[in-house]
């Protein structure tokens, strides 16, 4: 088992939530948190305690990026009209390795993160490595030829675990993608409840 696979069930453990809906996830098999004192009785959480949950099951959701990404994310929709839960939504969507994931080009985010950073990946037919690359409607995200046959992508594309969501148009003959609009928190299809309202209550305390 690789570092980042033990990394990830470890999110799940320590969330008490599987949050990429995973069939491997050690919640499928046993739900208490991790250590030897895991399935003791939890007490009721306080408000600050659901905030801070909430904000690290949406930060580990993307890859667990940096507190300071994701600060820097929540300050650029906190400056948007509208609302900004949704806006927050938005802008993680956005980013180049949600995309590439959402299109089942690879099986995880994970993957998606370190597909980008290896140079597998163009946009408008530019080679791009920065995995948090915000991308815009209608922005054309291509599968470089060489990648194209490795066991993962292969491996995602097959996979029945779950669908591409209708606002990522996705030809996985060409391998191309496309972010087709912006979408809204109900349209994200999260295994889980996530409450990125409680994030901004985290933050505007």
């Amino acid at each position: 088992m690789t570092k980042r696979i033990r990394a990830k069930h470890k999110i799940d453990r320590r969330l008490g939530e599987n949050i990429w809906g995973r069939p491997k996830s050690p919640l499928n098999k046993r739900e208490s948190r991790p250590g030897q004192h895991g399935e003791r009785r939890v007490s009721k959480t306080s408000d600050f305690g659901q905030q801070l949950k909430a904000k690290q099951k949406l930060k580990g959701y993307y890859g667990s990026i940096s507190e300071r990404q994701f600060i820097k994310v929540y300050k650029e929709a906190a400056r948007l009209k509208g609302s900004t839960s949704e806006h927050l939504i938005g802008l993680l969507e956005r980013r180049l390795d949600a995309v590439v994931y959402r299109a089942k080009f690879v099986p995880t985010v994970f993957a998606a993160r370190q597909f980008v950073s290896h140079g597998h990946v163009t946009v408008n037919g530019r080679r791009v490595t920065v995995p948090s690359f915000r991308c815009r409607i209608g922005d054309v995200i291509e599968v470089k030829e060489k990648a194209r046959q490795l066991p993962l992508v292969l491996e995602a594309i097959k996979s029945s675990e779950r669908d591409v969501p209708d606002y990522v148009d996705t030809d996985h003959n060409k391998m191309t993608a496309k972010l087709s609009r912006i979408p809204a928190l109900s349209d994200v299809p999260y295994p889980v409840t996530m409450e990125p309202n409680l994030v901004v209550e985290f933050y505007s305390r």
